[in-house]
């Protein structure tokens, strides 16, 4: 198993043993053997993210639910659609309903987002990033969702990217120390940091790391930025504040990323039902 195909087990898992507990109560009240026929269905424009974790709460439940997607991971919906057809035993299906949606509703709702934020930069070469700042427990998952709505992944955690801010740089002494020290101690990972002004900025790239985070810069700030950083000495990445109002605007400055914690934190999950069309 690659490693999104082992997070995904472990995230049904874990929301099955959280939901199901010692076994649904309700679902008991359908006759054992009853099959059903069920659909998924949106109730909003989206993006479809989540299929594999809708299918692997179904597969760990019942091995005989079947399931039939009618749109394509990645897709985007402009209606009310129809996302997957169930066929199998009603006390299954009902069990994995919520666990299902949840997964479904909460990636599409990442993947939206993303791809909102990212249909604002069209035209131009700067990228989206995502951040850690993710709901606990589904950062893989949201991540995945984030790249399927177009955008990139920043780091993962702690552990695959350095990224030095206002205290690290307090501790070491100055930003070249804090630099020197990460390329030091880890050769092959990034090495970015954080600056608030354009002072910040200059002795940042003095100290050249591979990439600088401008936080919470205005326009004018962003354009002196890009200049100060000619001929490139390090990719720029822009973060705070950014809304669906703004980035365009940023997004024509010439940075080469900027970082949304939006897509997400601030997200409102999809509208989705689970409806038994039919018993067998």
């Amino acid at each position: 198993m690659n490693k999104i195909s082992i997070q995904i087990d472990a995230d049904v898992k874990r929301a099955l043993l959280e939901d199901v507990g010692t076994g649904d109560v309700t679902a008991e009240l359908l006759p054992p053997n009853l099959q059903v026929r069920a659909e998924i269905i949106s109730r909003e424009p989206m993006l479809v993210c989540g299929q594999a974790w809708v299918n692997e709460v179904f597969k760990q439940l019942d091995d005989q639910i079947k399931l039939e997607w009618g749109v394509a991971e990645g897709v985007w919906l402009d209606k009310p659609s129809v996302l997957c057809t169930l066929h199998g035993p009603g006390r299954s299906i009902l069990t994995g309903e919520r666990t299902a949606l949840n997964f479904l509703q909460t990636l599409s709702a990442t993947a939206s987002q993303t791809y909102h934020y990212v249909q604002k930069l069209r035209g131009t070469q700067t990228r989206i990033l995502d951040t850690r700042k993710t709901i606990p427990g589904l950062r893989a998952a949201q991540k995945y969702a984030v790249t399927c709505g177009g955008g990139l992944n920043h780091r993962m955690g702690l552990y695959d990217a350095v990224l030095i801010k206002e205290n690290h740089i307090a501790a070491c002494g100055s930003v070249g120390k804090a630099v020197a020290l990460a390329r030091q101690n880890h050769k092959n990972i990034l090495v970015e940091v954080e600056v608030e002004t354009l002072e910040e900025l200059h002795e940042a790239l003095a100290a050249q790391p591979d990439r600088i985070m401008l936080d919470n810069f205005s326009e004018e700030m962003l354009e002196k930025a890009v200049k100060m950083n000619q001929p490139k000495r390090c990719t720029l990445e822009v973060s705070g504040g950014i809304t669906l109002e703004n980035i365009a605007a940023i997004g024509q400055l010439g940075v080469d990323f900027i970082s949304v914690g939006a897509i997400t934190k601030s997200i409102q999950a999809i509208d989705l039902s689970l409806l038994i069309r039919k018993i067998l």
